[in-house]
């Protein structure tokens, strides 16, 4: 159960690192939407675990690949606002939320589209 205190400082972060990646995407990643779908802190505050949603879906993977190799550089980003009256900033864990294509499938599936046997 998470405490309010990670509640807290996920939120902070959720919210911090949007703006980061609305304004970084434009010259990291030009034409490519990254959105902050949550943001989950460890019981210790040492580990944060960030979702990202990612679109269009082409390549999405190679694009979170390059975010997880300048994670310090968002982590940097991140201690000079939101994580300032903190000791230590989080390590930031990035990772590709697939709920989105999850919901997709789930209602391509009822639609009776896709590979689904027709009874």
């Amino acid at each position: 159960m998470e405490t309010n205190r990670q509640k807290k400082v996920a939120n902070i972060f959720q919210q911090e690192l949007s703006e980061i990646f609305r304004k970084e995407a434009g010259e990291h990643f030009p034409g490519i939407l990254i959105t902050v779908t949550s943001v989950r802190v460890s019981s210790d505050l040492s580990v944060s675990k960030v979702y990202l949603s990612v679109f269009p879906t082409k390549d999405k993977m190679e694009i979170i690949e390059k975010i997880k190799e300048k994670a310090p550089y968002f982590r940097s980003l991140i201690a000079k606002t939101a994580a300032k009256d903190m000791r230590t900033t989080p390590e930031l864990l990035f990772y590709l939320d697939t709920s989105l294509d999850d919901i997709e499938k789930i209602e391509k599936a009822l639609r009776g589209e896709g590979n689904n046997p027709k009874l």
